[in-house]
């Protein structure tokens, strides 16, 4: 229980500290907007979407940056939003991205959408582990069955975690030792997905950084569960000629780059275009009025709605079945890394 909370609060700080400053600040430009923004809408804010009612529907969120100014002296600025760091007269407004008048940007710390979205990721995931490990010290799920469909539903994943995905890929008694921070993975992704398919959110896996920054974390974790036999694969394979050698290293040591970065990618793709997929498909109702009158907006909003929910059940899957390929994916590779190779038994089935 506390080894899942330590790696949900180390994974949610090495995220803070790893955002992007790249992203885009809203700009209250008379420039003429297009009908629909496919890739503004999935890229990542310097605000928060609320209910219009609330603040016009935007929460602007902090700016912390970390900037150099012209003479070559550090700074570190601090503003409620990008307005008011405008408002200073210290940064500017350069094609929606927030720059120092002089100078340059060294690291930018601001909070953001997706930045958000993975805290409440996270803190749904805390929370309602909290909530079940309570319950299952209560005797609910230890003593008697588990009552209600939360803890039903969270003990269904965790012991398909626990038992097809972890100690099914790694070798025997180091499996479990992994079990928390697997089953971290997965929860924080599924939510994450999951929020993404709220109409007014954003989905933070749909964000090169975010899986990034999984993908790194998963990357260490499997090199440091790395055994002898593991590297000496890597770097001697054992009982291969030498110039063979010469050629196997080099394509092992990509090997363990490659791995994390088709991690990343996966995810950050499936989710990405799932997500321009929906607002595209949904984005023809406001082409065809805008270019053909309302009349024709209505009259394609009926396929558009129609295929959306379709889109909406089948994102729901994928979104579920994204969270479990990059654990599966994981326990694999931790798998491969942490099995112990017994070459004595190799050599005798060898000599007989």
């Amino acid at each position: 229980m506390f080894q899942t909370i330590r790696r949900l609060f180390l994974t949610l700080l090495f995220l803070s500290i790893s955002t992007s400053h790249l992203f885009a600040a809203d700009a209250n430009s008379e420039s003429e907007e297009p009908v629909i923004d496919v890739m503004g809408t999935v890229a990542d804010h310097d605000y928060f979407k609320v209910p219009k009612f609330i603040n016009g529907g935007k929460i602007y969120l902090p700016r912390l940056i970390f900037w150099e100014d012209a003479e070559g002296a550090s700074q570190f600025s601090a503003f409620l939003s990008s307005k008011k760091a405008i408002e200073s007269g210290l940064f500017e407004d350069v094609d929606h991205v927030l720059t120092p008048v002089s100078g340059s940007i060294k690291l930018d710390m601001s909070i953001t959408s997706h930045l958000v979205y993975f805290w409440m990721s996270m803190l749904f995931a805390v929370m309602l582990t909290i909530a079940m490990s309570n319950r299952y010290k209560k005797g609910f799920g230890r003593d008697v069955e588990p009552k209600g469909a939360f803890q039903n539903l969270f003990e269904v994943f965790f012991v398909f975690i626990r038992d097809e995905v972890v100690r099914a890929n790694i070798e025997g008694h180091k499996a479990d030792k992994y079990v928390p921070y697997l089953f971290t993975v997965f929860m924080g992704i599924a939510f994450m997905n999951l929020f993404g398919l709220l109409p007014w959110a954003a989905t933070a896996t749909a964000d090169l950084t975010v899986t990034a920054t999984l993908a790194v974390i998963s990357f260490f974790v499997i090199q440091f569960s790395g055994t002898k036999d593991h590297w000496e694969h890597v770097f001697w394979f054992p009982g291969v000629p030498t110039p063979i050698r010469l050629i196997l290293t080099p394509v092992e040591i990509l090997g363990l780059f490659t791995k994390p970065f088709a991690l990343a990618i996966r995810l950050f793709a499936n989710m990405l275009s799932g997500k321009i997929m929906i607002i595209s498909i949904l984005g023809l109702i406001f082409i065809f009025a805008d270019f053909f009158g309302t009349v024709a907006g209505y009259s394609v909003s009926i396929f558009s709605v129609s295929l959306t929910v379709v889109l909406y059940a089948l994102k729901t899957f994928v979104a579920l079945l994204q969270a479990y390929i990059f654990t599966l994916l994981t326990a694999v590779f931790i798998g491969m890394a942490a099995e112990e190779h017994h070459h004595e038994e190799h050599a005798a089935d060898h000599a007989a």
